[in-house]
């Protein structure tokens, strides 16, 4: 299992970005949450297999309909073995 953070920016807050990771990381059997950041940034924390990790990553570029994706980070972190499900976090 592998843990990452994503930090995605452009017009992602107001579009749905956050329900629609929440249903993709879902589909994906991924666990973590999603949350707004002041800045207008979009906060990611997901964990679960490489394979179903670089889809939600490579899904973040696009994002839902409505949203301008204009970076997206990608850092590793260590696996949460507590984390269960995926929220969106407020």
């Amino acid at each position: 299992m592998k843990a990452v953070r994503i930090v995605v920016a452009g017009l992602v807050q107001g579009v749905w970005y956050r329900a629609s990771t929440r249903r993709e990381a879902q589909r994906l059997n991924l666990s973590g949450w999603v949350r707004n950041l002041p800045d207008g940034r979009v906060e990611i924390q997901a964990q679960g297999p490489d394979q179903a990790l670089e889809e939600l990553i490579h899904w973040c570029h696009e994002g839902p309909p409505g949203a301008r994706v204009t970076a997206v980070t990608v850092e590793p972190l260590a696996p949460e073995p507590q984390l269960c499900g995926f929220e969106v976090r407020y």
